[in-house]
């Protein structure tokens, strides 16, 4: 699809009664997979880990915990919830400084302004959300937070998005929503989303398409009004 093409489809889709827009954080909202990626790097040498750097894609779009708890590894045996915290405490925001998506804060407010309801959806925190949400400078429309706190399992289970649809009271067919990680995108479309889009910050756009995304954009400004 043409960019045009793909930005009359997004438009004509919010436009609608209805309509619910679902956006992801890390790597979506803000660029934090380098943010994160170095914590993980600075928890594993402190531990002694020799752990391959293709590996620190799995936790991508996912809750540290659930990835440690599922994929075999150095940490094997250890309280999955006890290292994610360690990890998180490894968090390096001045070395490694998170930084705006292109088009991120205009989505928000844009489709805010225009009346539309919105809600991250997230595997992190409500503190991180809430802190990204503070950096593009729209902490104060009130966007719903779907985070780690409120579903039971995380991406890529589909609840996350069925919260993040029934927190706005909309169909989630007839929600937009972008996410990065095939993780995101495998919890987007199993929950119905209407039109799933990738965000190549992570990943290639082959890679997105191939986990389902019905079309892959550079940033966000194509989402935006």
């Amino acid at each position: 699809m043409t960019r045009d093409g793909l930005r009359g489809r997004v438009d004509a889709m919010l436009r609608a009664p209805g309509s619910g827009l679902l956006l992801d954080l890390d790597g979506t909202l803000v660029d934090s997979e380098p943010t994160h990626r170095a914590a993980f790097a600075t928890y594993f040498a402190r531990r002694g880990w020799d752990v391959p750097a293709d590996m620190l894609h799995l936790f991508a779009g996912r809750r540290g915990a659930e990835v440690f708890a599922a994929v075999e590894g150095p940490w094997t045996g250890e309280d999955p919830m006890t290292l994610a915290h360690e990890v998180i405490a490894c968090l390096d925001v001045v070395a490694h400084p998170p930084a705006p998506v292109p088009g991120a804060a205009e989505t928000i407010s844009g489709w805010h302004a225009a009346g539309v309801p919105l809600a991250v959806v997230t595997s992190a925190t409500n503190a991180w959300a809430t802190a990204a949400l503070e950096l593009l400078g729209v902490a104060d429309l009130g966007v719903a937070l779907v985070t780690a706190e409120l579903v039971d399992v995380g991406k890529p289970d589909p609840a996350p998005y069925r919260l993040g649809a029934e927190v706005l009271g909309v169909a989630t067919a007839a929600c937009v929503a972008a996410e990065d990680t095939p993780a995101g995108l495998s919890a987007a479309l199993g929950a119905g989303v209407g039109l799933v889009l990738g965000v190549t910050t992570s990943h290639d756009a082959h890679v997105l398409r191939a986990a389902g995304a019905h079309d892959a954009v550079a940033d966000l400004t194509a989402l935006v009004p």
